[in-house]
């Protein structure tokens, strides 16, 4: 009895809560015409410089939002109005599937991290068509989908494929998720055969549509050198059209600063995402970049804290980069300093920029 009554106390008192609390106050705080004007002069000031091409689309900025922060959909308006040049909902399953039963988010504040220790949080597929029809900003919108906890893993290509046919005509692009590392169990398939079992099928479903969808596919940091080439070389021998590097990693590397959380943990599974994943994420985004030769468009996540950090991944050959966990702690502010920042540095080198380089 004693322990029944103290958990819903302990949950309150829990990373998870005050999250959950956080986005309900900017989504609140977005409904509103008023709270939506001053979230855009807060937050969202003109960044002319940051304007782009790529996949075929027009973004307004090239920092979106990382899957994680908007699982089901009801935060896209609230995320444009924020600042950012992309929203990728998810991660998706086809079935609902959540678990609020204990707290499973752990921050390291002193060292920029979190640690999730939880299942995908999703409504299913439904409710997230739902959510997405029923936005009112154009912000780009992609569809971070994934399987189900309880599918086995033989029949993971099901569930993919269950999820890209119903959201296809609802969003701008697709990033298969195939770094499912959070629990006990994780699901990170690694041979060249299984990841196409799961993408095949959706390359043959594409082409029976009128409209293209860009198909990006989510690795983890956690990937030996030569499983990344293997990566590299699915989204050059085949129609993928890019890569997401990276989910979180499993490991601990980079904590310097929170030895008694980890301590505490103990053996506590759960994927760590952050500032610490930084390097790595630029060594696998320096690998795809020059395996491919540059020719293939790379989405930067894992380890952006600063300006500089968005710039580096820039640099190292990303086209786009997404924020996550520095969101959850720096919120809107966060964001506007790192616009502002890279804004400032593509206005230097467009005035730095030879007759040539500007064409």
């Amino acid at each position: 009895m004693k322990k029944s009554i103290l958990a819903p106390i302990k949950y309150l008192a829990s990373a998870d809560f005050a999250l959950r609390f956080k986005k309900w106050r900017q989504q609140t705080a977005a409904s509103l015409p008023l709270g939506k004007y001053f979230m855009r002069r807060r937050y969202a000031p003109a960044a002319e410089y940051l304007d782009m091409e790529t996949f075929g689309m027009h973004f307004s900025s090239p920092i979106g939002l990382a899957a994680g922060y908007d699982s089901n959909g009801t935060l896209i308006d609230t995320m444009d109005a924020m600042g950012f040049g992309f929203v990728e909902v998810g991660a998706i399953t086809p079935r609902e599937q959540h678990n609020h039963t204990h707290p499973t988010l752990y921050t390291l504040k002193n060292d920029r991290a979190i640690i999730n220790c939880s299942d995908i949080d999703s409504d299913g597929v439904e409710r997230v068509i739902e959510n997405i029809k029923s936005r009112n900003s154009r912000i780009i919108v992609g569809c971070n989908i994934a399987k189900n906890s309880a599918t086995a893993p033989e029949d993971a290509p099901r569930d993919y494929l269950r999820l890209f046919r119903p959201l296809y005509q609802y969003a701008d692009y697709f990033t298969v998720n195939i770094c499912l590392n959070s629990t006990d169990k994780p699901y990170l398939p690694c041979d060249r055969e299984e990841v196409m079992a799961i993408l095949q099928p959706l390359f043959e479903f594409r082409r029976g549509q009128n409209q293209y969808r860009p198909l990006l596919l989510k690795i983890s940091p956690d990937l030996t050198n030569e499983q990344i080439d293997m990566m590299a070389d699915i989204m050059i021998d085949t129609p993928l059209d890019g890569i997401v590097a990276c989910g979180g990693s499993t490991g601990r590397h980079g904590l310097e600063h929170s030895t008694d959380i980890i301590h505490k943990l103990g053996r506590t599974p759960g994927a760590m995402y952050g500032a610490p994943l930084k390097e790595r994420t630029l060594e696998v985004i320096r690998r795809i970049y020059d395996r491919a030769k540059g020719t293939y468009p790379i989405i930067g996540c894992g380890g952006i804290t600063s300006t500089q950090d968005a710039i580096d991944m820039l640099e190292a050959g990303a086209t786009l980069v997404q924020l996550s966990t520095e969101f959850i702690y720096g919120g809107g502010k966060s964001l506007r300093n790192i616009r502002i920042g890279l804004n400032e540095h593509l206005r230097q080198a467009s005035l730095n920029a030879t007759p040539e380089e500007q064409k």
